[in-house]
């Protein structure tokens, strides 16, 4: 007799800037074709990226942007008015989450910054599932990626830090979450417990990357997974703008140059580091730099808007971007040799892992940037045929991974 499957009513929790969401319309969208009902849960200026995908949408309140470090230039908040303004916004987005689940799931699938679902989950007595872009998980292999760490602390101190960042209230992780437990009538707890229970109850993570490009750490526990990645649904229907094909066609495939979210800070001046360097390499470019960008046009460069990732980068000769985890998978998934401009987080990991891999020159980093360094390593990318044979091969075993299939298949063991 043939049994009926059960499906679930699924919440995907996206906090963060776009490359936070846009991975996660693909695993949406694979859910769903696995028959069950998803929504995501996002801030809302990316909430087109969710309902383009057709998936239901479910509005966050709260902007990160201003919480970001401004990489160069720019004013800084001070500390207190810093502290108040993390501790807003993780008020406004714990608020968020808790609204986005009651309007109706069956399991919570939570992203790296989206640590209050996890007392959301406890409290609605949901399972929940950690969906995450960045290994923000405790090991040796690497110092942790959202903390203020570029070089290796080596083995026991990567390890310790990690766990301290855990166990520590931060709006990065679980924090003490005192007000909102209170608010959802679970019993106090504190930082350091929370992340015990995650580890005694093996706690499922899947990680939306591949274990091509960074290793699944032979120290984590049971439970943390390597999936791979997770590709961005792109919208239907959509055409590139003709005045990009006609610059495409015009010449030889340009270099594409995006400074991602965390470059905030003075776009204009980083833009013309960029322009200067394009010049001296004798390169064509697309820039992906904002107001900046689209004002800098001539015959050899052309700013663009919003163009999906996976058309644009096959077509390029190389990428520049942040390291950013979702950029970097695209140029990865593109064939194309790349080079890193990280400043924060887990840009410094991504951009790393591009240099051991061989698929372009070392990394920049963003606070480095000029027009000489920027020009060398263009240079270097695209003249240097070795960087693209690598891109190639990389890109081969990337295509090959199912990253959505263990999350579809863990979705599915829930619902029986």
């Amino acid at each position: 007799m043939h049994q009926r499957s059960v499906h679930m009513r699924v919440l995907i929790i996206g906090l963060g800037t776009r490359g936070d969401v846009a991975p996660y319309t693909g695993l949406g969208a694979r859910l769903r074709d696995a028959g069950h009902e998803v929504a995501i849960a996002a801030h809302q200026p990316y909430g087109h990226l969710v309902a383009a995908s057709g998936l239901e949408f479910r509005a966050i309140p709260g902007d990160p942007i201003p919480l970001l470090p401004v990489a160069a230039g720019g004013a800084k908040a001070a500390p207190p008015a810093k502290a108040r303004m993390f501790a807003d916004y993780g008020r406004q987005s714990a608020d968020g989450i808790v609204q986005a689940a009651e309007r109706g799931a069956d399991v919570l699938l939570l992203n790296a910054p989206a640590s209050a679902g996890y007392h959301v989950a406890e409290a609605m007595r949901l399972p929940s599932i950690g969906v995450h872009l960045q290994p923000i998980e405790p090991t040796g292999d690497f110092p942790p990626v959202m903390g203020a760490f570029s070089r290796s602390l080596g083995r026991w101190g990567n390890r310790a830090a990690a766990r301290l960042l855990f166990t520590v209230p931060s709006p990065a992780h679980a924090g003490s979450a005192k007000d909102l437990r209170a608010r959802l009538g679970l019993p106090a707890t504190t930082s350091r417990e929370v992340y015990r229970r995650r580890e005694t109850t093996r706690w499922p993570v899947f990680h939306g990357y591949s274990a091509s490009v960074l290793p699944r750490p032979a120290d984590w526990r049971e439970g943390l997974e390597v999936a791979g990645y997770w590709w961005p649904e792109r919208t239907p229907g959509w055409r590139p703008p003709a005045k990009l094909l006609d610059f495409l066609e015009s010449g030889p495939p340009p270099v594409f140059v995006g400074f991602g979210s965390m470059a905030s800070g003075n776009l204009d001046r980083h833009t013309e580091i960029a322009l200067a360097a394009l010049r001296r390499a004798r390169l064509r470019g697309v820039l992906q730099t904002g107001p900046a960008s689209m004002a800098a046009e001539g015959d050899d460069v052309l700013g663009v808007e919003d163009v999906p990732h996976d058309w644009l980068f096959p077509r390029m000769a190389a990428v520049v971007h942040h390291a950013g985890s979702g950029t970097t998978a695209a140029g990865i998934r593109a064939g194309v040799p790349a080079v890193g401009l990280p400043a924060v987080a887990d840009q410094h990991l991504w951009a790393s892992r591009l240099a051991t891999l061989g698929v372009g020159p070392g990394a920049i980093p963003f606070r480095s940037l000029s027009a000489g360094r920027l020009a060398a390593a263009l240079g270097a990318a695209v003249s240097d045929r070795t960087y693209r044979r690598r891109a190639a091969e990389l890109a081969g075993r990337v295509d090959a991974e199912d990253g959505a299939l263990a999350v579809v298949e863990a979705v599915g063991r829930l619902a029986g």
